[in-house]
């Protein structure tokens, strides 16, 4: 089977490309899916380079997500044929990943696909969407409505921010979208943003203890300063959400937007939490959280694209969604 490849060569360079490599074989309590669709995430760009943060087994298949139709099972959870969707775990980390045209999982990584939802959409969506969700399940679940106030979505113009800025103005939220793209306003405004805020005028006053308070909530993707700054103009009992460190890893801040202002920080895990949280957060994005305009944030790609597509995820250029075709 054809399949995007990473691995080191005898100088412990990392090298990667699309390669023929042999079929998975199914093991007890495993699923075989024939893929259909993945998608290019930001993790997944890190797994190209070798990041060890990522991934440490080579040589590894890329893919955090994949979507496709069950050809093999040694489970009684899944039968041969069903459609289903895998994100998360340790797909594409160290385990083989979905950018490649067969894909062996445990069946408990497994969920099946709504039937409202296409394979396409479902990949459109992917982890970025499936975390988006589970971003604004928070926010919901913690009492913020539409009358609460401005939401502030930070890396708007990535594959997370994309997908919250345009749910949540389906919703009926009035969405303010971080960007540093100058030139990516217009495609913010077109997918639901009221008002774009320019990255280096947002952080002009980041070392000030404190700000004006503006936000009811926060969906960040991006750690670091962006993060420390939006806590700081956030409402009174408002809610952060931090899902990404696409700016920073680290959080340098300071304790007064919690016991001033009551608000709260609240971190958000795709990979591990629950499959009873995946599957509503799906069942979700295929009902009141789907959205129209999933074409308009989507790049369409196949396996020979991959490489190009990393280089943009890794230098900050990329917009929107990488859908990946598996299928002719």
């Amino acid at each position: 089977m054809k399949a995007f490849v990473v691995e080191k060569n005898h100088n412990d360079e990392i090298i990667s490309g699309v390669k023929d490599v042999l079929k998975p074989i199914c093991g007890e309590n495993e699923v075989i899916i024939k893929a259909t669709y993945s998608s290019l995430n930001y993790k997944d760009a890190l797994s190209s380079v070798g990041n060890p943060g990522v991934t440490r087994v080579f040589p590894h298949i890329t893919g955090v997500d994949v979507t496709g139709e069950i050809v093999e099972t040694k489970s009684n959870i899944f039968k041969v044929g069903q459609k289903v969707i895998v994100t998360g775990y340790d797909l594409g980390m160290n385990t083989n990943g979905g950018h490649s045209e067969y894909v062996k999982v445990p069946a408990s990584w497994v969920v099946a696909i709504p039937s409202s939802l296409s394979d396409k959409e479902a990949m459109i969506y992917g982890t970025a969407g499936l975390t988006a969700a589970l971003s604004i399940n928070e926010l919901i679940s913690n009492n913020i409505t539409q009358e609460s106030g401005d939401i502030l979505v930070t890396g708007a113009t990535g594959g997370v921010g994309s997908l919250a800025v345009s749910i949540l103005s389906k919703l009926g939220f009035n969405v303010i979208a971080l960007s540093g793209k100058e030139d990516k306003i217009s495609y913010l405004k077109e997918i639901g943003a009221s008002e774009v805020i320019l990255r280096d005028d947002f952080l002009k006053d980041s070392s000030k203890t404190l700000l004006k308070p503006r936000f009811a909530g926060v969906i960040d993707t991006t750690g670091g300063d962006i993060l420390s700054t939006a806590l700081k103009q956030t409402n009174y009992d408002g809610v952060v959400t931090c899902c990404g460190l696409t700016a920073s890893s680290s959080l340098n801040t300071n304790i007064f937007p919690f016991i001033l202002r009551g608000v709260r920080l609240i971190g958000i895990d795709s990979v591990e939490c629950s499959l009873d949280k995946k599957q509503d957060a799906w069942e979700k994005l295929a009902g009141k959280y789907s959205i129209k305009n999933l074409n308009e944030i989507t790049n369409e790609i196949s396996l020979d694209g991959i490489k190009d597509a990393y280089e943009k995820l890794l230098n900050g250029t990329a917009v929107g969604r990488y859908l990946l075709r598996i299928e002719d």
